[in-house]
């Protein structure tokens, strides 16, 4: 499974609460905040509620970028 990493690009000052909420679901605290999540349809589908406040980039589970975040993600799932 790849793996999608999430930048978040416009403030989200004058938005909706639910937006602001999704943000914060999704780990983004700051503008330019980066964070990686597993490409399931759950964060997709929280993606495309603020596409226009963040950029995404698909990163293959192939690369090695990409298995580092399968085993961080495994390692978490199992603590």
């Amino acid at each position: 499974m790849s793996t999608l990493r999430v930048t978040y690009r416009k403030s989200k000052i004058g938005y909706a609460k639910d937006q602001k909420a999704t943000l914060a679901a999704l780990g983004l605290r700051k503008l330019n905040h980066t964070v990686e999540h597993q490409n399931t349809s759950s964060i997709r589908g929280m993606v495309h509620k603020v596409r226009h406040l963040v950029s995404v980039e698909g990163i293959p589970a192939d690369t090695p970028e990409g298995m580092a975040v399968l085993v961080r993600a495994t390692a978490e799932a199992e603590s």
